[in-house]
């Protein structure tokens, strides 16, 4: 097969969805070494660029067109409806669109990714032109897809409850975990113990309830600090409450490697998300061996299986005694095996299959 993904969103520093599309293809790659696999961007310079060096070292076709304003031509591009993508890219057998854009394709599977329905189950949390976009995504996407891919099955089970596409239509393709990830490696050195977010500073991740249960525990352990590593959300997104206080350390953007390091450091990981996709962190923390501490909100239910310690999301007094929990050792363990499982190669497989099922 041709495979023709859309790789638009590694345009961006890669947070949550971009890492999600360079794994997949990559998955792909390992997966189906028999199949071309072809990474697809229109985008601006800096764009290019990006997208280019996200894929250093996989032995993926690139067809990388660089365009001023390519935001507003991606946008006219997928309203219109022509003309085909293959124009672009040539024959395909397969054509896996992003959030980004939706062109039309004149044959082959097409299909796409749904990440979660946050935009639409939550608009008052996100940047209205995000709203539309992923309105306006969905809507193409039951109205001409052949198969819909989901990164869990809860957003499997929302896309078809909200739209009412075939369920035995949607696959679960998890995502994978880097394994930079691991308990092997340099721990980083905050200087004290400290609780680990990693999360972008919007309110949908539920920040300030976070920091005031911290605040709660810091009573009683003063030495404790609270490491939040994340960017600030798109321009327009509403504004989450001001991270500040004694013991907060905002680290901003923090690239893999650091990462790792945090995770293997921190006492505890703390993620109070109002809803998710699929809650990768979750993931990456308990590969990692740390102790967990997540929102009881269903959608972290397959990132977390039974080895976090969960509190609802709006309870200040039952996070922090969760975090208590933790800090005390009272967390599940087995945890590392459980988020083993998560492979960029088990992502690609599932995603063969799917293309597959429909051909």
């Amino acid at each position: 097969m041709r495979i023709v993904v859309d790789v638009t969103p590694l345009s961006l520093a890669r947070t949550g969805i971009g890492n999600y599309v360079r794994g997949m293809v990559a998955g792909l790659s390992e997966a189906g070494p028999e199949h071309e696999i072809v990474a697809f961007a229109p985008t601006g310079p800096r764009g290019a660029r990006n997208v280019a060096t996200a894929f250093d070292g996989l032995t993926v076709g690139k067809r990388i067109t660089t365009l001023p304003g390519a935001y507003y031509w991606r946008r006219l591009w997928s309203r219109l409806g022509q003309p085909p993508v293959e124009r672009f890219v040539g024959r395909l057998d397969v054509f896996h669109f992003s959030d980004w854009m939706y062109p039309a394709q004149s044959g082959g599977v097409r299909t796409t990714t749904m990440h979660d329905l946050v935009p639409l189950r939550h608009p008052e949390l996100v940047h209205p032109r995000t709203y539309r976009l992923h309105a306006s995504k969905l809507a193409n996407a039951v109205r001409t897809c052949d198969v819909i891919f989901a990164n869990s099955g809860f957003t499997a089970d929302d896309v078809a409850e909200r739209t009412q596409f075939p369920r035995e239509r949607i696959r679960v393709a998890y995502p994978g975990i880097d394994p930079r990830f691991s308990q092997e490696g340099e721990p980083a050195d905050l200087g004290a113990p400290y609780v680990l977010a990693v999360a972008t500073l919007e309110p949908r991740k539920n920040l300030g309830m976070l920091l005031e249960a911290f605040q709660l525990v810091r009573q009683r352990k003063p030495e404790l600090l609270l490491a939040v590593a994340g960017t600030a959300p798109p321009r327009g997104t509403p504004a989450t409450p001001e991270l500040a206080g004694d013991g907060v350390r905002l680290l901003g953007f923090v690239p893999d490697d650091e990462l790792a390091r945090l995770y293997r450091g921190a006492a505890v990981f703390a993620y109070p998300s109002i809803f998710e996709g699929f809650g990768m962190p979750i993931a990456e923390a308990l590969v990692s061996g740390l102790p967990v501490v997540a929102s009881a909100h269903p959608s972290l239910n397959e990132a977390c299986g039974q080895f976090a310690l969960r509190a609802d999301p709006g309870d200040v007094q039952a996070f922090a005694g969760a975090i208590e929990e933790a800090l005390a050792g009272k967390a599940p363990t087995g945890g590392t095996e459980h988020a083993g499982q998560f492979t960029w190669r088990a992502c690609g497989e599932a995603v063969l299959d799917g293309y597959k099922s429909v051909l």
